[in-house]
């Protein structure tokens, strides 16, 4: 490994960064593909069904690729005085709640929600509408990245339970990328033959 990483990961550290970068991607993505998968199935055929779900998986473990690149060198930002486990778990986190924001977001568009009445008539009759909602998304956003964070960086207890859960998903997201070698092997097979 090079030397300026070394000074700021270990392997092991490089490691559970990548599957957390994994794990939340990869959870999703299958909720999404479960979700297609019987319309898939019904449009053409059942084959056709299991290869759009290789090839979302395939395109999340590259989206994992950059984004563990992303958030290792996000992690360049964190200040050395803190050990290597408190670094990566405060990464950790914010790449977590960064990703549940995501998904909070497609949430929003797949449901098909609609603003309430009152909420849309306040912000016409504003002057302005969308400095209004960028004040609102940053007062709802902030303390979901500032609490976890501040919890991180000052409290022995919060960086042991967030280990300890990187540690137990760690497995789960080991599981996924073994899906993601299943659906390398189908898109081979499948465009091969």
């Amino acid at each position: 490994m090079p030397h300026f990483l070394t000074r700021r990961y270990s392997k092991q550290g490089l490691w559970s960064l990548f599957l957390m970068c994994a794990f939340p991607l990869h959870a999703w993505t299958l909720v999404m593909v479960f979700r297609d998968l019987s319309w898939m199935a019904e449009r053409t055929n059942f084959g056709d069904a299991l290869g759009g779900g290789a090839y979302a998986l395939l395109f999340a473990f590259v989206e994992s690729l950059v984004l563990f690149l992303v958030m290792t060198l996000l992690g360049f930002l964190v200040s050395t005085a803190w050990d290597q486990g408190r670094r990566v778990a405060l990464v950790t986190v914010l790449y977590w709640i960064a990703a549940l924001w995501s998904m909070i977001g497609q949430l929003y568009f797949l449901t098909q929600f609609q603003a309430p009445d009152w909420l849309l008539g306040f912000l016409i009759q504003n002057g302005h509408p969308v400095r209004v909602m960028y004040a609102l998304a940053f007062f709802l956003v902030a303390p979901t990245v500032a609490l976890p964070a501040w919890f991180i960086l000052r409290s022995e207890k919060a960086v042991k339970f967030t280990n300890s859960l990187v540690e137990r998903l760690s497995l789960l997201s080991a599981f996924y990328l073994f899906f993601d070698l299943v659906g390398l092997v189908f898109v081979i097979v499948r465009n091969v033959w």
